[in-house]
């Protein structure tokens, strides 16, 4: 099991959410490993000076880069869903049983896990 962070879960993070921080120094406690796409990454990153709770976790994060071969997968589970996020698809391919999610977009984020047949929870940040 892994717990896999989408932009908003990001976002939490710089802005020191102390709810989502309790959460993740429980996954770190448990060696839970955190993942993330390096398009939900470009999506928040903006200054990494005046991101430095940001930079710090992210040193502990597994970023995965969105490949050739992702790019068609992607391409073809927003065309099952009828959604159009890039990124929340690439979320969604990182992410496998047993997974824990975190997002601030909840309902499109299972759509695209249901769609892939992924038995993961979501969780909102």
């Amino acid at each position: 099991m892994k717990a896999v962070l989408d932009a908003g879960a990001l976002i939490a993070i710089d802005r020191r959410d102390r709810r989502f921080g309790a959460r993740l120094r429980v996954l770190q406690r448990r060696s839970t490993p955190l993942r993330a796409s390096s398009a939900a990454v470009a999506q928040v990153w903006r200054d990494g000076r005046r991101q430095a709770n940001l930079a710090r976790v992210l040193t502990g994060v597994g970023i995965a880069p969105l490949g050739a071969a992702d790019s068609r997968r992607i391409g073809e589970l927003l065309s099952r869903t009828t959604t159009a996020d890039v990124v929340d698809g690439h979320v969604a391919l990182l992410t496998d049983p047993g997974d824990i999610l975190f997002t601030s977009d909840p309902d499109d984020l299972r759509t695209l896990i249901d769609a892939r047949g992924i038995a993961a929870a979501v969780r909102v940040v």
